[in-house]
């Protein structure tokens, strides 16, 4: 009679996970129907939230004061505009830091998307999906006063300056093949690029324009901007940095044409992205 007790008990015990073990997975996936395209999207990184990752730090004009959550800057205030659209309250909206590299790298991510002035290239696609573009870059010649290349009105005059970029970017890209610049000096960085700028071993260099406009105002004052150059016909434009495969793409693109239909990118950038109207623009 124990053994038989004892039997029962057993059998019990063992289905007991079955039952206390809480809800099956089918359980779940079925508790997840429907929620696609909403703050309870199963393919969000947490729940409920939205969870965007920038730079460490996070530069001007695209926010301000390296502070991500004041939604005061280009790209962060296109953030909040965009999970407003998508239903999130502006508490909903989690900040990460991760540096550029890692956001292009393959594998895992702890967030829903990264924004970092990520430009769309194939190659990228190996690795990360994209969004849609939500911005594309125009181009800014950038010199010292006194420069031969202040006098240039055309890209014939642009092609006789002695031009310099930094290894592996679009700007290096941009001189040789839009431009039509021969012998360009090469940089291993930034730095080294603006340094022989002020040393006056090259003449000129090309960076996108918002970023042209904080170096020269902040970190390079001596360096200025002497022309606008029309957008990179080969460069696809900026777009949000998603983990392989995820599947809130799509929702996120209704959220960015919503915005865009609405005039917010617009907005954006003349706020925070063009500079003075002065400044020429040589477009051929």
């Amino acid at each position: 009679m124990i053994r038989k007790i004892l039997l029962v008990l057993l059998i019990c015990m063992l289905a007991l996970p079955l039952f206390a073990g809480g809800k099956s997975e089918e359980a779940k996936e079925t508790e997840t129907v429907g929620m696609e395209g909403t703050i309870n999207d199963p393919g969000l990184f947490q729940t409920g939230k939205l969870t965007v990752a920038t730079g460490e730090p996070a530069y001007p004009p695209w926010m301000m004061d390296d502070d991500p959550e004041a939604g005061i800057g280009f790209e962060n205030g296109m953030v909040y505009a965009l999970a407003e659209e998508l239903g999130f309250d502006r508490d909903d909206v989690v900040w990460v830091r991760q540096t550029f590299d890692q956001g292009i790298a393959p594998g895992e991510k702890n967030y829903d998307f990264n924004i970092q002035q990520f430009s769309v290239t194939e190659e990228r696609r190996e690795f990360v999906d994209f969004s849609d573009a939500y911005y594309k870059p125009e181009k800014a010649v950038v010199t010292i006063p006194g420069s031969p290349i202040l006098t240039a009105k055309s890209f014939e005059d642009l092609r006789k300056a002695k031009w310099g970029a930094t290894i592996g970017t679009a700007d290096l890209a941009y001189i040789e093949d839009i431009i039509g610049a021969e012998d360009v000096s090469v940089f291993n960085d930034v730095a080294g690029t603006f340094q022989a700028l002020l040393a006056g071993q090259i003449d000129a260099t090309t960076i996108e324009l918002p970023t042209a406009l904080f170096i020269t105002f902040v970190q390079v004052p001596d360096a200025i901007i002497s022309a606008v150059l029309p957008n990179d016909p080969n460069d696809l434009g900026h777009g949000l940095i998603f983990e392989k495969g995820s599947s809130i793409i799509g929702w996120i693109n209704e959220g960015l044409e919503a915005i865009i239909a609405d005039g917010v990118i617009a907005d954006l950038t003349t706020e925070y992205l063009i500079g003075d109207e002065s400044i020429q623009v040589i477009s051929k």
